[in-house]
Order: C-alpha cells, then sequence, then structure tokens
C-alpha cells in the first residue's frame, strides 16, 4: 500500500473513493462534461466535494451537484471524504493549486498541461515525493492505444522502421474568444505544442517509444489572430507550425509536422513502418487521445484493411465517443493504483517526461542543432 499521510482506502470500508474536482462549475466546462461522467462511470469512486473561485460560485456549484463547494484547493483538500484532488483549470493555476492538496497529503490528479514550462514542472513534480501523483495524459489509457501498443510490442509490424505523423488542430490560426486568448501567448503554457502536440506525441510515444534526440523547427505564421467576431486582432506568439524528426531507441526514425488551422487535411495520422508489416493509425478530429481512433493493418505486400480491438477489450464501451470515455478508464487506473498499491497511471514524473520532450523541440528550433534528450 502506497503511504499518502492519507489512508489510500477508504477506513472501516466506509465506500468508494471520495474525489474533489477543482473547477466543476454549475455553468459547465470540462470538468462538469468530461469529469464528472467519467468518475460516475466508474465502480469505486465517487464525487464528494468541489472548488471553485469564489465563495458564492462554489455554493452555486456545490448546490448543483448535490456535494460541499469550497473556495480554495486547500480547503478542499482538508475534507475528510476527499481521497482524490482533480485540479481542472487553466494551466497558469496548476502550481498554486496543485501543491496546497500535495502539502495536506492527497493525491492528486492534474489535467495536461501540467505546468507553464519544464522549470516548473519539476518542482512540482519534486512536490508531490511521497504522495501519488496522476497526470490527465488520457490516451494512455485508451483501450485502442494500448491495443496497439500491444500490436507493435508483440510484432505485428516486425522491427519498426520509421513512424511518421501528419497533424492538425483547427485552433491556433482560427478566430479565438476572449476565454481562449491566453493560448495564443506562448509564456502561459497552453499552446499547440502543449496541447495538441504534446497530448499527440505522447500516444506515438505510447505506441513506439520516446524519442532518444530531436532535430525541430517551428514557426509563428499567423501572428494576428481575429478575436471572436469582432473585428479585431491580437497577437499570437505560439507555435503553429511544429516540424520535428527524432530517434527511437530501436534505431527507428520518427517525423511528425503538426500544423495549426489547416484548409484541409487529416487531423491525425501515424504510419508506422516495419519488416514485417505496415500499420495506420487515424483520428479525424485531431486529437487521439479524446476522439475515435480507426486502425487498418497490413502483414508483408497485402493492403491495408480495418482492423478492430478484440471483444471485452473496453471497459466502458457507452462512453465511446465522448470527450468521457478514456478519463474513465484513467479514473479506473487511479482507483486500482491508490487501492492496491499499484502504479499503472501516468503520473507527475511522467508529466515532467513529456514536458523534457517539448523543452527539447523548443531548444533545438531556437538553438539550430540536434537536442539528446538525456543531456537535459
Amino acid at each position: 500500500m502506497i503511504e499518502t499521510g492519507r489512508p489510500s482506502e477508504r477506513p472501516g470500508g466506509r465506500g468508494p473513493l471520495g474525489v474533489g474536482i477543482v473547477g466543476l462549475s454549475a455553468s459547465g466546462g470540462w470538468a462538469a462534461g468530461a469529469h464528472r461522467p467519467a468518475i460516475a462511470a466508474v465502480d469505486g469512486i465517487e464525487l464528494t466535494a468541489l472548488a471553485t473561485s469564489s465563495h458564492a460560485s462554489a455554493a452555486a456549484a456545490g448546490a448543483a451537484f448535490g456535494v460541499p463547494g469550497y473556495a480554495s484547493a486547500a480547503q478542499l483538500a482538508e475534507d475528510e471524504n476527499v481521497d482524490l484532488v482533480v485540479v481542472a483549470v487553466k494551466v497558469p493555476r496548476h502550481r498554486e493549486l496543485v501543491v496546497p492538496a500535495l502539502r495536506a497529503g492527497v493525491p492528486v490528479l492534474s489535467e495536461w498541461p501540467f505546468a507553464v514550462n519544464l522549470a516548473e514542472a519539476v518542482k512540482m513534480e519534486g512536490a508531490a515525493r511521497g504522495t501519488p501523483s496522476f497526470i490527465g495524459l488520457y490516451g494512455r489509457c485508451s483501450p485502442t492505444i494500448r491495443w496497439l501498443a500491444g500490436l507493435v510490442a508483440d510484432g505485428y509490424v516486425g522491427d519498426v522502421l520509421s513512424a511518421t505523423v501528419l497533424a492538425s488542430s483547427i485552433e491556433w490560426g482560427t478566430p479565438v474568444s476572449e476565454r481562449m486568448r491566453y493560448t495564443l501567448d506562448r509564456t502561459l503554457g497552453a499552446t499547440m505544442l502543449t496541447i495538441a502536440f504534446g497530448n499527440a506525441i505522447d500516444v506515438v510515444s505510447m505506441v513506439v517509444g520516446e524519442l532518444r534526440d530531436v532535430v525541430a523547427s517551428t514557426a509563428t505564421r499567423r501572428p494576428m489572430i481575429p478575436l471572436g467576431r469582432t473585428g479585431q486582432t491580437v497577437p499570437m506568439t505560439a507555435e503553429d507550425q511544429i516540424a520535428v524528426s527524432g530517434t527511437l531507441p530501436n534505431g527507428a526514425i520518427l517525423s511528425v509536422h503538426h500544423r495549426g488551422a489547416p484548409m484541409t487535411g487529416p487531423g491525425f495520422s501515424l504510419l508506422v513502418d516495419g519488416t514485417e508489416g505496415t500499420l495506420e493509425i487515424a483520428s479525424a478530429g485531431g486529437y487521439p487521445h479524446l476522439g475515435p481512433v480507426t486502425v487498418r493493418g497490413a502483414r508483408g505486400h497485402a493492403p491495408l484493411s480495418r482492423l478492430t480491438p478484440p471483444d471485452g477489450h473496453d471497459d466502458y464501451p457507452h462512453l465511446a465517443g465522448t470527450p468521457a470515455h478514456n478519463l474513465a478508464h484513467l479514473y479506473a487506473a487511479i482507483r486500482d493504483d491508490l487501492t492496491n498499491g499499484s502504479a499503472t497511471a501516468p503520473d507527475f514524473a511522467h508529466a515532467v517526461r513529456r514536458h523534457r520532450l517539448l523543452d527539447a523541440i523548443v531548444r533545438s528550433s531556437v538553438e539550430g542543432r540536434r537536442v539528446t534528450l538525456t543531456d537535459l
């Protein structure tokens, strides 16, 4: 059993693990639309409290969801019925909300992106030493992505020769709302590189392995973006073109081009070529960690044909096609980790690993050189 400063199993058989969400609002949003139904779908956990940014909004949300509402993450962590604090707010506020819960000895699930930069991610991971931590990289718990990783590991394509990714995001080039304007500022940590590329490369890494080094070029090709329908434009410093090439553990080459707001083209595609076959993974929406993923494969020189995971591979098929689908599998893994002392869900150390790769990409682009991950 993991020692946390707070029992990972409710004492005396009091029932499911309690989840407290920072950012669950009565007006809707990501926490209400994804986290709440995911928690409801998983046996052994339940929503027991929430926190928002003010006493008034906390009272309104608490009344809407039937749980106590608090005006700070510290107060939420002190609730004896909260065994896991979930931080589901904008990236710039993660550190100020994650650290108080960790100091109280309560496990934390943070949304991805984890931090505004690598240095902050390292500090937050350090604060979690001795307390279980979890990061919201949902693709790692996707039943389809887990199955794909197994296919590659079991030799479906033989020895991997190369992996090629072409991806795009409709954002970072199209009109932006005032609420999402902060995603245009690269210093605030919620950019195409961290959100769209970060989630996509995490899925790719799970299937073919982690990059050992990178050579990268990035650009901001649309430095001014329309602000809604106001007729105004606002500056964007976030990258909207990201091209990366690097070496995988077995010597294979991975190449990625992620585009912001293209006129047309695939949302996400991954082509894995090997000595014995080929796999093609596609997500029309461009977010393989969230939306449906289709898979085609072929052994030898046969034409590609549709592949599907075996029956029983998905524990929550009724959520398929919704934002809660992979998140429910993540919550199930967290429940098992906290109850059994296992370590299957991605944690803050994995979040730092992903931030380290993003930092290497920025360094390579700025310095014009190959960056080796082990040097960082």
